[in-house]
């Protein structure tokens, strides 16, 4: 069976172990085994310097360890993906391992941008002056190949007729 490592910001909501298991279980209805972050055995003692370079380096093992990544790119405390999330997906995409994505919002990032900032319909630089990226891509260009799907479970779908192309998991 192959491993998903299930990559995402989902670590930090309140039920976090819950949403791991439902989607270790929307896994395993495809025929994937998934590897959720909060699976690792931490020893939360130390300083917090110490904690957070053992999550960093048992996250990292889970990441060799899978056969490919799911990743939510949803945004996070902003317009834009978890940057930890975003980490794991380069990691990942330079250990050679295959990187699938999912956000709810698939507009391109210039639409998001001008309607989350309230700008004028042809604004080109977001609030802070910068240029806004205009390829018609819902995230940054270098997640070009990465984001296909709206959800956990499309992605899944996705995977599975990519992955397991002859022989179906459900």
């Amino acid at each position: 069976m192959l491993k998903i490592y299930l990559a995402g910001p989902d670590v930090f909501e309140t039920d976090a172990i819950e949403q791991g298991r439902a989607l270790k279980e929307l896994c395993r209805q495809y025929g994937f085994e998934g590897l959720f972050p909060l699976d690792n055995e931490i020893a939360f003692d130390g300083t917090p310097y110490a904690i957070a370079k053992a999550i960093r380096e048992a996250n990292i093992a889970l990441l060799k360890e899978c056969d490919l990544v799911m990743a939510n790119l949803n945004p996070f405390r902003g317009l834009e993906p978890d940057s930890g999330t975003v980490y794991e997906v380069g990691y990942a995409a330079a250990l050679g391992k295959k990187v699938y994505g999912y956000a709810a919002d698939l507009r391109p990032m210039i639409e998001r941008v001008r309607e989350e900032q309230k700008l004028l319909g042809d604004a080109t630089l977001c609030q802070d002056g910068k240029i806004i990226e205009d390829f018609g891509l819902s995230h940054n260009l270098m997640m070009i190949d990465v984001v296909v799907a709206e959800s956990a479970e499309a992605c899944l779908k996705f995977i599975e007729t990519r992955v397991l192309p002859s022989e179906p998991a459900r």
